[in-house]
């Protein structure tokens, strides 16, 4: 039997006040409530109500100006890219992908995957990983997080791959949309496991892009790591000074 857990209060709290943005409470160039003011109101302690405004202001709602205080921005862009690996992660099909899908199993939830999803620490998730391969060689491993209950009425925890993207099946089968795809890039040592998936001599880096799919009222949907060989990585942008 799968069970919803709720989400944490500071992922809670965040959500309650994002609402208040998008409904013109909290109009953008306005000033946020104090945190004396958002603890008396909501009843939580000041660390929840810290740790919401930071997460508000992370992912572009709020931000902080010296002499001001806490200022409302409103909805974040989202801005196009060149390189948009998390729409391709969530587009690709299983299928048709240059690899296989070496695992699909109830894990233990990642630490940082667990603060993402708004889940607690050692909550089981269901995992797909699919290992891409080109000419032979590994080039990608990809780990796709999903909490229990948006699993239910999928075929998420089936072993066969998947025809279509994750986003795809998930928009159809549970009738949620994908709104927007936050990436954060950092380079880290892998495990033995993965090194060992990809090939790695001992020592050897991996670029960690970690994707969170979310709905427009960013809750976390999905998140997947997307691995790659470090040495055989080069990230190019290009952009206008103003």
């Amino acid at each position: 039997m799968a069970y919803e857990v709720a989400a944490p209060k500071y992922v809670r709290l965040a959500q309650t006040l994002q609402g208040r943005i998008e409904d013109g409470t909290y109009p953008p160039g306005s000033l946020v409530p104090s945190e004396n003011q958002l603890v008396q109101a909501f009843g939580m302690s000041r660390p929840t109500v810290v740790r919401a405004l930071e997460l508000l202001k992370r992912d572009g709602w709020l931000e902080s100006r010296q002499g001001f205080g806490t200022i409302v921005r409103g909805r974040p862009e989202v801005i196009e890219r060149k390189s948009q690996r998390g729409r391709e992660t969530l587009e690709r099909a299983e299928s048709t992908a240059a690899g296989r899908l070496i695992e699909v199993d109830q894990v233990p939830v990642p630490p940082r995957v667990a603060s993402l999803l708004g889940v607690p620490k050692r909550t089981e998730v269901l995992v797909r990983r699919l290992l891409v391969e080109e000419d032979g060689e590994a080039v990608e491993l990809t780990s796709s997080y999903f909490p229990a209950g948006l699993v239910e009425g999928t075929s998420l925890a089936d072993l066969a791959p998947l025809p279509e993207g994750h986003r795809a099946h998930l928009e159809a089968r549970k009738k949620i949309r994908f709104d927007h795809v936050t990436e954060r890039v950092s380079a880290r040592l892998p495990s033995r496991e993965e090194a060992e998936l990809l090939r790695l001599p001992e020592g050897e880096p991996v670029l960690s892009v970690l994707v969170v799919a979310c709905d427009v009222s960013g809750q976390a949907l999905q998140v997947t790591d997307v691995l790659l060989p470090a040495d055989r990585q080069e990230l190019e942008d290009t952009y206008r000074l103003d």
